[in-house]
């Protein structure tokens, strides 16, 4: 359809050119003394069209011939431009590659042709591509690659100082992103490094925006591990828990890792109860924490009614139907109430009475029963239970308890033999 447009154009011209030329009589008189030139108007206006187009041409190649020196000193930019790419490119193909020589030598031979480039820019005066801004994100890209080169080489002088270079570079407002690279990199040997302290100074530096970011939280975590900082290490956790850094089961793993290392540091009750308390409400709910905190308590010779308190909704769900904390978990539950039976309460003892009624072959609250019957000076029933309870024990600390308790009982009762026996027993676990 444009094709046909332009022919019918065409046409409408042509024919106003002939009607306009055909029958066009004018004249066109020159004056040249003594001389004088009549031709026609028809042939004055070709005449006038050829010199335009001969003066058009005429200074295109006056334009083309001068403007040769400008155009041969672009080419040699446009060279160096790509030249200079091309060798960051082979730095990081090398560092990729494992050949961090080659390397170093790729990134210093990019920041020489850059520093040519920028040079001969300015002494010519000419417009690259090559901005200022990008300029700054090469300059600290290459410094970067030299860095991880000589990081991997172990030569850390020659790595802080391409680091510094890099930090330069990258200060100007336009190349945040590349300064925060430098930064994360930073951060990352100073860990490899084992500088806790000096990689929670490099993502101190950073952006708020960048702090929060999944690689910085991860590389705040490690840092806070290798630093001994546990509560910031469980705070980082929580955090990394709430983006969904890691899956379901590992969050739990590292949080409850981090709550067993921050109560173990503690060293009095009234630190550890501070430590309980700073733990979120699903973190209180975790059976595992709840009996180590109980546990922990009693170790330091805290309130043995705090800890029972604790425990009371764990006790709960064991004595559901089909519950089992497993057995590592159970014996040290049943160890935490045996180290408090001197100050238990009637509402305990009969928790314990029922859940030994309740589940009847279940040795460790057989066992559990009858320390609970010798605490309260119940002799007969406590030997009741000893008796059936030592025997089926699988945990040695808890079946050489039962033994000697049954032995303390038979030297009551002035039973030599039996004495001797259950000691026997408790010296063969």
């Amino acid at each position: 359809m444009r094709a046909a447009l332009w022919f019918l154009a065409l046409f409408g011209v042509a024919v106003a050119v002939a009607l306009f030329a055909g029958n066009n009589q004018a004249v066109v008189s020159i004056f040249w003394p003594p001389h004088r030139v009549d031709i026609s108007f028809n042939l004055m206006v070709l005449l006038l069209a050829g010199l335009f187009l001969l003066m058009y041409l005429a200074l295109r190649a006056i334009s083309a011939v001068f403007s040769l020196p400008a155009e041969a000193q672009r080419w040699r930019a446009q060279q160096k431009e790509r030249a200079m790419y091309g060798a960051l490119m082979d730095a990081l193909a090398h560092l990729l590659a494992g050949r961090y020589i080659r390397s170093a030598k790729s990134a210093q031979n990019a920041l020489a042709q850059e520093k040519s480039l920028g040079v001969s820019a300015d002494q010519s005066g000419l417009a690259t591509g090559h901005s200022e801004s990008r300029a700054s994100q090469l300059r600290s890209l290459a410094h970067l690659l030299a860095a991880q080169s000589a990081q991997s080489l172990q030569n850390k002088a020659l790595r802080d100082q391409h680091l510094q270079l890099a930090l330069q570079s990258s200060a100007q407002r336009n190349a945040q992103e590349a300064r925060e690279g430098v930064q994360f990199r930073a951060a990352r040997w100073a860990l490899d490094d084992r500088d806790a302290g000096a990689a929670l100074d490099w993502l101190a530096q950073l952006p708020q925006g960048a702090a929060r970011r999944t690689l910085a939280l991860r590389m705040k975590l490690r840092a806070a591990q290798q630093a001994r900082q546990t509560a910031q290490a469980l705070e980082t956790a929580r955090l990394l828990a709430k983006h969904r850094a890691f899956s379901q089961t590992a969050a739990q793993s590292i949080v409850r890792g981090l709550v067993l290392e921050l109560l173990n540091e503690a060293h009095d009750p009234a630190q550890l109860q501070q430590a309980w308390r700073s733990l979120d409400e699903n973190e209180r709910a975790m059976p595992e924490l709840v009996v180590h905190a109980a546990s922990r308590l009693m170790a330091l010779h805290g309130d043995a009614e705090l800890a029972r308190s604790w425990l009371l909704k764990v006790w709960d769900q064991t004595m559901q139907p089909g519950y089992s904390l497993g057995d590592n978990l159970g014996i040290k539950l049943i160890t935490v109430l045996e180290a408090s039976l001197d100050s238990l309460d009637a509402a305990w003892l009969a928790r314990i009475e029922t859940a030994q009624l309740n589940r009847p072959r279940d040795a460790n609250l057989q066992y559990l029963a009858g320390m609970a019957c010798l605490s309260r000076q119940l002799w007969g029933k406590a030997r009741q239970l000893l008796s059936q309870a030592a025997p089926a024990l699988q945990d040695t600390t808890l079946r050489r308890n039962a033994w000697r308790a049954l032995a303390a009982l038979a030297e009551q009762r002035e039973d030599e033999a039996a004495a001797a026996q259950a000691y026997k027993q408790a010296a063969q676990v």
